[in-house]
């Protein structure tokens, strides 16, 4: 199973890789940036290379394997600094070990060098805003998934690339992710006011309308909270609770924070 793609607006390109995660290329006028990089099975670079002949650069949402696996075929990536202790986690050795188990089990073929890849340290440092020309990428820290988790707006498209902050199934449980209050508060105030209309989730390959976003964040409220089932996300060494929100939604997230 190799890469899929589908332009979902001109120069905006969603592409899943053989695991199912997305991962989206943003093209200008004199630039691209690919905005993660998936697990990192197959050539992402040359698959981009394919798409685009403008330079490209790479900046990872957050450091987690799924988003970050990939980055071992680029010279060069960019994440924020509150995520490296888990990108070297997330990238290392016992990880990469899980995610072959899970890609055998899904009959992927694994490169021999998975293990032994070099996966270079991104970069410390994300602009604000990058002007690709005529299309403009504004890259907005919002802790909550993860301490250095980001999400990025399309003013153009009036587009959220909302990371794994927000998922239809968006998880807050990890012991370094935000409490729900917080990772809720994060987002009222810098990712709700944003004029966006639509959004492209890392977990879902088509564009989600911005009523199914607010949908999920209004389910999410003390109430809710407290009344929470419990969940066996974690394996119990974890107090993880979940809340059911319509249209097969739902938000796992640690109890005790």
């Amino acid at each position: 199973m190799a890469f899929t793609h589908q332009e979902i607006f001109p120069g905006v390109i969603q592409i899943k890789d053989c695991m199912g995660v997305c991962m989206t290329l943003l093209k200008g006028e004199k630039e691209a940036v690919l905005i993660d990089t998936g697990y990192g099975f197959e050539d992402v670079d040359a698959y981009v290379r394919q798409l685009t002949e403008l330079p490209i650069s790479v900046i990872l949402t957050h450091g987690h394997h799924d988003h970050a696996l990939g980055a071992g075929w680029f010279e060069k990536t960019r994440m924020l600094p509150e995520d490296a202790e888990e990108f070297r986690l997330r990238t290392g050795t016992e990880q990469r070990e899980r995610v072959i188990a899970q890609a055998r089990e899904k009959g992927i073929v694994i490169p021999d060098d998975y293990l032994t890849r070099s996966i270079p340290m991104p970069d410390a440092s994300v602009p604000e805003e990058k002007d690709l020309g005529g299309l403009t990428a504004r890259f907005i820290h919002v802790p909550g998934h993860t301490p250095g988790s980001l999400v990025v707006f399309v003013p153009e498209y009036s587009l959220l690339l909302s990371g794994d902050d927000w998922n239809p199934c968006t998880w807050i449980w990890f012991p370094i992710s935000s409490g729900i209050r917080e990772w809720k508060r994060n987002m009222e105030e810098r990712v709700i006011p944003l004029p966006f209309t639509c959004v492209l989730c890392p977990h879902k390959y088509d564009l989600q309308p911005r009523e199914k976003f607010d949908r999920f964040m209004n389910a999410i409220n003390d109430g809710s909270i407290e009344t929470a089932e419990k969940d066996m996300l974690g394996g119990g060494e974890i107090d993880t609770r979940h809340i059911l929100i319509p249209d097969d939604m739902i938000i796992v997230f640690d109890y005790r924070k």
